[in-house]
């Protein structure tokens, strides 16, 4: 059956005409409809009615910020309506904020110093949502289609399918029991010995290998220090083992380096600083060599780049503390064995 998504593109006009045609284009190759206001004037209440009712009918909200707010209407303004009505309807936002970073014509920018003020206060409402920041053209739309791919694979709406594919009662009832299944069969495939499993399981055991080979420096900051200093040689297996539970949710590259840190001062006479008390430049490294084994993916937190464990990285994980268990088990059943020898 196909279900399409509709996705309502929220963006000022003139400032990001180029931008703009990208989102409706990259919305378009996801096999997704999107959906534009372009003919209507939101500070018209009529006209505000039918733009509302199309925020309403979508699966998705994108926003697209540059900084200019558009239009405006009453006590706000063009971008900041539409996106009060998506939240009230409870409609997924995401959010591509520009950057601090990207370079941007003055004339682009709002030129009144109260409303500049506004849609910065408006990015800062767009950052407690799925977010993230871009810079060029380029970048965009790299960004944009992480962010939608990502939402729609984790967060699948009920989206719209055409008339004549609409699911009789008893095709649902076909689809349900073909559903359990597949969940018998893949139980199936999870037992030991299988081929699929076998994999997996020689793939975790190399990437164990390769954790245990390689090694990473990490200097450290103290509150009291003017340099970088004590720096330690660290197996990346003994990183990973500190990070894996760490990122089974989103982590910035500061929230990792405070983290580790923290955790693996060799001076525990001396207070580690806030930010960044270990090198951003190392973590970046070791996440990016962690990103090669698969196991862990870029996330987003707060329009700051992130990483989370990805499945492959959870298993890895598990299969290597289970691992360090059992030998933990067989040393103490050695050690009471061996009591038990000299009593």
């Amino acid at each position: 059956m196909l279900k399409k998504y509709h996705v309502f593109v929220s963006s000022t006009y003139d400032d990001l005409k180029t931008e703009r045609l990208e989102l409706i284009k990259i919305v378009t190759e996801l096999g997704a409809v999107p959906i534009t206001m372009d003919a209507f004037d939101i500070s018209k209440p009529e006209d505000r009615k039918v733009i509302n009712k199309a925020i309403e009918d979508c699966d998705y909200f994108l926003n697209l910020t540059a900084y200019k707010g558009g239009a405006a209407a009453g006590k706000s303004f063009a971008l900041e309506l539409e996106y009060s009505h998506a939240v009230k309807a409870k409609v997924p936002v995401l959010a591509l904020i520009i950057s601090n970073k990207a370079r941007w014509k003055a004339s682009k920018k709002e030129k009144k110093a109260d409303a500049a003020k506004a849609v910065e206060a408006f990015k800062k409402k767009l950052e407690g949502h799925t977010c993230d920041t871009w810079t060029n053209l380029g970048d965009l739309r790299q960004k944009a289609l992480t962010l939608l791919g990502r939402e729609m694979n984790l967060n699948p709406r009920r989206g719209w399918v055409p008339s004549t594919e609409a699911v009789e009662p008893s095709v649902a009832n076909e689809l349900s029991r073909l559903i359990r299944e597949n969940e018998i069969f893949r139980n199936r495939l999870n037992m030991e010995g299988t081929d699929i499993v076998l994999n997996v399981q020689e793939q975790i055991k190399n990437a164990i290998k390769v954790l245990a080979a390689n090694r990473a420096s990490l200097s450290f900051y103290y509150t009291d220090g003017g340099n970088w200093e004590k720096t330690q040689v660290f197996r990346q297996l003994k990183l990973f083992r500190l990070l894996a539970p760490e990122l089974t949710t989103p982590k910035t590259v500061l929230d990792i380096s405070r983290f580790l840190g923290n955790i693996l001062n060799p001076d525990l006479g001396k207070t580690v600083r806030r930010d960044y008390p270990t090198p951003s430049n190392t973590i970046k490294k070791v996440m990016a060599d962690f990103d090669i084994l698969k196991l862990v993916k870029h996330a987003s937190s707060g329009g700051s780049e992130a990483w989370e464990t990805t499945e492959f990285g959870k298993e890895t994980f598990a299969a290597f503390r289970l691992r360090q268990m059992r030998k933990n088990m067989e040393k103490r059943q050695a050690a009471g064995q061996e009591a038990e020898a000299t009593s």
